[in-house]
């Protein structure tokens, strides 16, 4: 028998990439209220978009510095 195919190979489980995680959410829930509700202001979904987009990115600091 072969040895690659005596013992399955580990595998390394990869670490979530939670910026990309919080702003696809963030996009596809902005997207969802946008078509439902066409009376929101873009102006305002601009801001909590932007805003969204900061909190994701302070997840992921301090996703990275809880981590190591």
């Amino acid at each position: 028998m072969r040895p690659d195919l005596e013992r399955p190979a580990r595998r390394r489980a990869h670490r979530t990439d939670w910026m990309a995680l919080l702003s696809g959410m963030l996009f596809v829930s902005a997207g969802i209220v946008f078509v439902s509700r066409p009376s929101v202001e873009p102006l305002i979904m601009l801001v909590i978009l932007v805003g969204g987009l900061g909190v994701a990115g302070l997840i992921t600091i301090l996703a990275r510095v809880i981590r190591r």
